[in-house]
C-alpha cells in the first residue's frame, strides 16, 4: 500500500469506519455471550433448587454435581459446593 493511499482523507475515513464496525460487532458479541451465560446460571440455580428440595438433609447433594462440573469445565469458576467469603 502506498503512502499516498494512507494520506488520502477518503481512505482514512473508510478505514476509521471499518474500525468502528469491528469494535461495535465485538461489543455486541460480548453482550450476547454475557446474556446467554446469565440465562444459563439463572436456570442452573433454578434446577438446583428444585432438585435440592427432594434431597435428604446430609446426603451430600452438592458434592457430586460440584465435582463433576469442575472436572468437565476446569476453566470455569463457580461450581464449588460452598464459597468462602
Amino acid at each position: 500500500m502506498s503512502i499516498n493511499t494512507i494520506k488520502d482523507p477518503e481512505f482514512k475515513q473508510w478505514l476509521a469506519d471499518l474500525k468502528i464496525r469491528i469494535r461495535q460487532s465485538r461489543i455486541k458479541a460480548m453482550i450476547k455471550v454475557n446474556d446467554e451465560m446469565l440465562r444459563l446460571y439463572w436456570d442452573l440455580g433454578h434446577v438446583i433448587v428444585m432438585r435440592q428440595m427432594d434431597a435428604v438433609w446430609g446426603s451430600g447433594f452438592f458434592n457430586d454435581p460440584s465435582k463433576e462440573l469442575k472436572a468437565e469445565f476446569p476453566d470455569m469458576q463457580g461450581f464449588f459446593r460452598t464459597r468462602s467469603v
